[in-house]
C-alpha cells in the first residue's frame, strides 16, 4: 500500500485514501476528513481494476432428489356413491353408507401399505351424513392427521388426510 491508494477496513463500513504508511500501520483519511490508523492486515485495497479480468463461473445447481413415490400428486378418493357402484339405485341408504365406509377403510389401508403421505377424501356437500361418517371413521384411526381442505371449514366437501 502506498500514499494515495484507496482502502477499506475489513469488517467495518469505513474506508478512505492512504495518507502515510509507518511500518505495519497505515494512516488514511475518510471522505469527511477524519484520520484513522489500522494495521495492514485489517485493510484491503479498494481498486475496481482488480476485478476486471476475473472470469465469473456459473455453477450448475444441484437438483434435490425426490423419490418417484413422492413425485406424484396425492391420492383422491371420491365417495360419491355413483362412482363406487354400477347401479346406485339398487341400494338403500344403509347399504350405501356401509359400502362408502368399507371403501374408505380399504383406501386408508392401501395408503398405509404403500407408504402414501397424503389422501384427499371427497364426500361432497349435503345433509352431512357422509361427512359425519368420514370424520368419525378418521377419528377412530391412529397415525394420521386430517383437516378440511377448504378455508371455510363448515361444509367444504373434502377432507385432507396426512399419514405419519
Amino acid at each position: 500500500m502506498k500514499i494515495g491508494d484507496k482502502v477499506s477496513v475489513v469488517d467495518e463500513d469505513l474506508g478512505g485514501t492512504v495518507t502515510s504508511v509507518k511500518g505495519n500501520i497505515v494512516v488514511f483519511k475518510d471522505e469527511f476528513g477524519f484520520t484513522y490508523q489500522y494495521p495492514k492486515e485489517k485493510l484491503v485495497p479498494k481498486n475496481a481494476d482488480l476485478y476486471e479480468n476475473i472470469r465469473i463461473e456459473k455453477k450448475k445447481e444441484a437438483k434435490k432428489i425426490v423419490s418417484k413415490k413422492h413425485q406424484k400428486n396425492h391420492l383422491v378418493l371420491d365417495l360419491h356413491f355413483h362412482n363406487l357402484v354400477k347401479n346406485p339405485n339398487d341400494y338403500d341408504s344403509f347399504e350405501r353408507l356401509f359400502i362408502q365406509k368399507e371403501k374408505l377403510l380399504e383406501v386408508l389401508e392401501f395408503c398405509r401399505r404403500n407408504n402414501l403421505k397424503r389422501l384427499e377424501i371427497v364426500h361432497g356437500i349435503g345433509d352431512g351424513t357422509l361427512q359425519k361418517l368420514v370424520w368419525d371413521t378418521l377419528e377412530s384411526q391412529t397415525g394420521l392427521d386430517f383437516y378440511n381442505k377448504e378455508i371455510l371449514h363448515h361444509q367444504s366437501g373434502a377432507v385432507m388426510v396426512e399419514f405419519h
